[in-house]
C-alpha cells in the first residue's frame, strides 16, 4: 500500500492552504494550488525531499493559482519535460487568463497568468503520489471548480468548496450559489461522514462534521 503524506504551506495574503501531497515510499508528489510565495512552497518541498510530478489546481482564482507557472518554471524537468499543470475544468480558462491583472488590482506582486497543460472532467482518476484522485466538478464558486477525492484513503481536496463552517463565497458575477449548494449536497454529502476534508482557507473538517454542524447545511 502506498504511504502519502499531507503537508499545508499557507500562503499569499489570503492565507490559501497550498497543498503538498507525496508518497513516502516514493518521494514522489504533487503541490495542489500554489497561489503564491513560490520560494516558500520550494523550501519546503526541498526540506521533505519531494519530487514533484505535477502541479495540480482546483480552480482559477489568483490565490490559488497565481503561483503555478512560477513554481512550473522552477522545478526540474519530470521525463524531459516541465511539471505539468493539470486542472481545473476549461471553464475557469477566463480566471486562469486574468490572475496577473487581479493580482495588480490588489497590490499583490509576483502572480502570473498560467495556461495549464491540460483541463480535467468529472469522472476523471489521476494516478499522482502513490494516490487515485477522482475528479468531482464542483462548479458555483466558480465555473470550472473541480475537487480531488481519494476514496479508498478517504479524502478530499475541496478548494473553496466546503470549509469548516462555511461554503465557497458566491458574490462574483459568475458564481452560482444554487449550483454551488447543489454540489455540496448532491456530490460531496454523498462521499461518507468519515471522509476528511482539506479546503482552500482555514481548518480541516469531515464530511459528517459539516453535515452536523454547518448552519449553510442545516
Amino acid at each position: 500500500m502506498p504511504s502519502p503524506k499531507l503537508e499545508i504551506v499557507v500562503v499569499t495574503p489570503f492565507q490559501q492552504n497550498c497543498q503538498i501531497l507525496w508518497d513516502v515510499d516514493t518521494g514522489r508528489g504533487v503541490v495542489v494550488d500554489p497561489g503564491g510565495d513560490v520560494p516558500q512552497i520550494l523550501a519546503r518541498l526541498g526540506e521533505l525531499g519531494v519530487s514533484v510530478e505535477a502541479i495540480l489546481l482546483t480552480h482559477g482564482h489568483l490565490d490559488h493559482a497565481g503561483g503555478a507557472a512560477a513554481l512550473r518554471d522552477a522545478l526540474p524537468p519530470v521525463s524531459g519535460a516541465p511539471v505539468p499543470v493539470i486542472g481545473p475544468d476549461r471553464r475557469d480558462a477566463f480566471l486562469l487568463a486574468g490572475i496577473a491583472a487581479q493580482a495588480r488590482a490588489t497590490g499583490i506582486a509576483d502572480m502570473q497568468d498560467v495556461v495549464p497543460d491540460r483541463y480535467v472532467e468529472e469522472g476523471e482518476t489521476l494516478s499522482l503520489a502513490g494516490c487515485r484522485l477522482e475528479v468531482l466538478h464542483v462548479p458555483g464558486h466558480t465555473p470550472g471548480h473541480v475537487v480531488f477525492v481519494e476514496q479508498a484513503l478517504r479524502f478530499g481536496l475541496v478548494g473553496d468548496t466546503l470549509f469548516r463552517g462555511s461554503v465557497g463565497r458566491t458574490d462574483f458575477p459568475y458564481c452560482d450559489e444554487a449550483a454551488l449548494m447543489a454540489g455540496i449536497r448532491t456530490k460531496l454529502l454523498g462521499l461518507g461522514d468519515d471522509l476528511a476534508i482539506v479546503p482552500g482557507h482555514g481548518a480541516g473538517s469531515t464530511i459528517g462534521q459539516e453535515r452536523r454542524t454547518n448552519p449553510f447545511l442545516s
